[in-house]
């Protein structure tokens, strides 16, 4: 049985919780809120630069994402192919300009019909990713965009390992390889790494000074963590073009064209 810390807290009337099962991230779990505000900040980073576009948000999950998106775009269509997820999501983001779909990443959308179609922390988990970047290619308008996420292999993973032990991973990339993996499908493609900021980076600046050995000694691991981890916000993130090996995430940005000035 779940525990109650692995469930969303405090839904809406009607709205079923989701369990927290490690395939996607969810809010309103607070054990959860680094993974959470980690994505948080992507989206609202592609959220400034979809301002009156036409989104398609892939494999949306819980659907925040895409409720995000929806405060500056002109639509949003969420795809997601669970059917809890779908549920809930469908029921919980009622925006107007929202759209909850149920649909295979693969298959799904109307060609050509997009200014930005947005795929976050998913690609790994697929079995055939140029398929899918070519299917995303082809559901965009002339001067579309397609923006693209996946974790770094060499900070998710243990050091030399091939891959990190999360089961619904099937391929975890370096920069370079996920660069690639986008080129060969787009003509641009511009990469960024997520990075802490903030008190996250105060907080690294703090382990790596010996603070585990601290709070383990002192008995403090839970009361700080208990009040740490709930603290984080999506601010405590950045994204940024450089010391692309160090990032936790990647984001390419993909479109077949450079971005005008």
């Amino acid at each position: 049985m779940p525990t109650s810390s692995h469930v969303q807290r405090h839904q809406p009337p009607g709205v079923p919780p989701l369990e927290l099962t490690g395939e996607r991230t969810l809010p309103d779990v607070p054990a959860e809120n680094y993974w959470y505000r980690r994505h948080l900040a992507v989206y609202e980073w592609i959220g400034a630069r979809v301002i009156g576009r036409r989104v398609l948000d892939m494999a949306c999950g819980e659907g925040y994402g895409s409720e995000v998106l929806s405060r500056s775009a002109a639509s949003v269509v969420g795809v997601d192919a669970n059917p809890e997820a779908h549920e809930h999501a469908r029921l919980r983001y009622t925006r107007q300009n929202l759209t909850i779909e149920r649909g295979l990443v693969e298959t799904h959308g109307e060609l050509g019909a997009y200014d930005a179609v947005v795929f976050l922390q998913t690609i790994e988990h697929v079995q055939d990713p140029v398929a899918v970047l070519e299917h995303f290619r082809s559901l965009l308008s002339p001067g579309g965009v397609a923006y693209i996420s996946t974790p770094n292999l060499l900070t998710l993973a243990p050091p030399g390992a091939v891959k990190s032990d999360n089961p619904w991973h099937l391929k975890e990339y370096r920069a370079a390889e996920f660069e690639q993996l986008c080129g060969g499908v787009f003509g641009n493609v511009q990469l960024f790494g997520l990075f802490h900021a903030r008190k996250l980076r105060l907080h690294e600046l703090a382990l790596a000074g010996g603070w585990d050995a601290v709070h383990s000694r002192l008995r403090l691991t839970r009361p700080f963590y208990d009040r740490f981890t709930p603290a984080i916000a999506a601010s405590d993130f950045a994204l940024r073009e450089a010391g692309l090996d160090r990032a936790l995430d990647f984001l390419a940005v993909c479109a077949d064209a450079p971005p005008g000035p």
